[in-house]
């Protein structure tokens, strides 16, 4: 397993990534870090550890919600990868509220 350096909003984070998993975790990186950043950008929450659950919650919907859709047709193998993924996704945000936790600061 090797690790990735990488950045969510604005703060590096190095992060274990399992062999020929680097373009999933960066596109899993590149979700979170949009998410987490249009939540700041709205300017109403300016708390780091609260912008990162309102944005997990809101990609847990978007999946939950995914799942209940019927299957579009012929989806591409990378997005049907990247919804049936759950112990990668649970794992980075797992990764994610331990840092958050261990900063403690506010944006």
């Amino acid at each position: 397993m090797k690790q990735l350096e990488v950045q969510i909003l604005g703060q590096s984070y190095l992060l274990g990534c399992p062999d020929g998993g680097d373009a999933r975790l960066l596109d899993a990186v590149k979700m979170v870090d949009t998410a987490m950043c249009t939540i700041r950008d709205s300017g109403k929450i300016k708390a780091r550890d609260r912008i990162a659950v309102l944005a997990a919650l809101n990609l847990a919907f978007d999946l939950s919600d995914r799942d209940r859709k019927p299957a579009a047709p012929a989806p591409s193998p990378r997005s049907d990868a990247a919804a049936n993924d759950d112990p990668v996704l649970a794992k980075l945000i797992e990764q994610l509220d331990a840092a958050l936790n261990a900063d403690g600061q506010l944006i």
